[in-house]
């Protein structure tokens, strides 16, 4: 309906709170979608080559920059998925500025055995990003990688435990850098470089890893929140820190993971503080918790802030969402924020009053915006003016089997929506269906069971065969 005054004065629009959070130009905002490598890391999920190229079409249709294949080198399937994606991307399936990234650990022998891979299915060098990266975080680097340390220094491993930190933490920028040089030296044009476990690393050692990766070489360097354990007070110490360090010219790259439900925000957050590539999968999935979620990212950004990413086609959210869950067989929860099933439904007699005169009366999220109408669902919360508003919508179709719309009968087919609705709780329905949901997504991953079957059948003695 038309209000009588203007909607800014009867609500408070969400920006008036944001207005002077500053952003990178939206023009420089690079999404760097990590859905068919994080992504497919959650438990269960697995994805064909062909599917993968399905989702990378989709992904590049709606607007996102930069796309990680994954390990070409260790993996036969994503090797076969840059092929594909490089085809696609020849023949114009994938958009000409969609940008491939491809995974190797920072060493040369890695290196080397990503080119062939890429040789060996006909994409040069200069086709893709190579993201070469490290660890560093004092944890990581001394416990996880020191033993790959010390080789590389000519060390025994009886020297692990009594080397101290300030050792590893030098040795790995020098096995980094070298890294990042060999690829260059190899032909690779573009590569991203970070360490794992930045939220728990000193920002000074990582201000420095980047600054030594970019001397030798290297374009993007990337800061991830491996653990998600980043608030988003963290967020800003840090990021603010190294984005003042580099400088705004170069483009630094986030990846937050959502063991706490915020990467959202600490996403946004990042970004804020001058942050310009940011790391989302579809759906958010992704290990644990999942990744940022595409969908409540770059719409926080538009409604909440005001950032309009350009090109990006928010209407087809909500069907990329549909998508995904097909290919994934992960259905996302009924109330997931902006692409949920239920999230544009309503029910409650108080809720369906309102949106029956105005939907701004109970709209978080414009509908429109995200490729969703708003519906309602029948039910125990069902007021009888809602029931009225659907008999006096199809009331010439009742009208031709004798039946007159009246607030009566409204109220007469009110009770009896609420009475069928209790009627099904008691037949505990929804229990079936969220035990056979379980059941399914059980069946997705193998069991432990199952791969020792697979071993004793592998592994048997030729002659206690059959």
């Amino acid at each position: 309906m038309e209000f009588r005054e203007p909607v800014g004065q009867l609500i408070h629009d969400p920006r008036e709170f944001t207005k002077d959070v500053s952003f990178p130009d939206p023009r420089e905002l690079r999404i760097y979608d990590d859905t068919l490598r994080d992504g497919e890391q959650m438990p269960g999920i697995c994805y064909t080559p062909e599917q993968k190229l399905e989702i990378a079409k989709r992904l590049s249709d709606i607007g996102v920059h930069i796309m990680d294949i994954g390990f070409p080198a260790a993996a036969k399937g994503d090797q076969r998925t840059l092929q594909l994606l490089a085809q696609a991307k020849r023949r114009g399936d994938l958009r000409d500025d969609l940008e491939l990234v491809v995974m190797c650990r920072s060493n040369p022998k890695d290196i080397d055995v990503t080119l062939a891979a890429l040789d060996e299915v006909g994409v040069a060098p200069r086709e893709v990003t190579f993201f070469v990266f490290t660890s560093g975080s004092d944890l990581h680097l001394k416990y996880k990688i020191g033993k790959t340390l010390l080789h590389h220094a000519g060390k025994p491993d009886s020297e692990w435990l009594e080397t101290p930190v300030s050792w590893y933490r030098a040795e790995n920028l020098e096995l980094h850098c070298e890294a990042i040089r060999y690829a260059r030296a190899k032909g690779v044009e573009r590569v991203e470089f970070g360490g794992e476990d930045g939220s728990r690393g000193d920002v000074d050692y990582f201000i420095e890893l980047f600054r030594r990766g970019l001397e030798a070489g290297g374009v993007r360097p990337a800061w991830p929140d491996t653990v998600g354990t980043l608030t988003p007070e963290a967020t800003r110490w840090y990021c603010s820190r190294i984005v003042e360090a580099i400088g705004p010219d170069v483009t630094l790259l986030n990846h937050f993971h959502n063991d706490y439900g915020l990467a959202a925000i600490n996403c946004i957050t990042s970004l804020a503080s001058g942050f310009k590539a940011f790391t989302v999968t579809a759906n958010g999935y992704g290990e644990r918790a999942g990744n940022v979620p595409l969908h409540q990212v770059v719409t926080a950004l538009r409604v909440l802030y005001g950032v309009d990413i350009p090109g990006f086609k928010y209407h087809q959210l909500r069907d990329l969402a549909r998508f995904m869950e097909e290919m994934s067989g992960v259905p996302m929860q009924l109330h997931e924020p902006i692409v949920g099933m239920s999230v544009f439904s309503h029910e409650s007699g108080i809720h369906t009053q309102g949106m029956l005169i105005d939907r701004r009366i109970y709209e978080a999220v414009p509908a429109e915006l995200v490729g969703a109408e708003m519906h309602f669902v029948y039910g125990k919360h069902s007021g009888a003016a809602l029931v009225e508003h659907a008999l006096r919508k199809h009331e010439a179709r009742l009208a031709e089997v004798g039946v007159a719309c009246s607030h009566e009968l409204a109220l007469r087919v009110t009770e009896e929506v609420k009475r069928l609705r209790e009627e099904r709780a008691q037949r505990r329905e929804a229990a079936v269906l969220v035990h056979r949901h379980r059941a399914a997504l059980a069946g997705l991953g193998l069991s432990e069971e199952e791969v020792i079957a697979i071993a004793q059948a592998i592994g048997r003695p030729a002659h206690t065969a059959g």
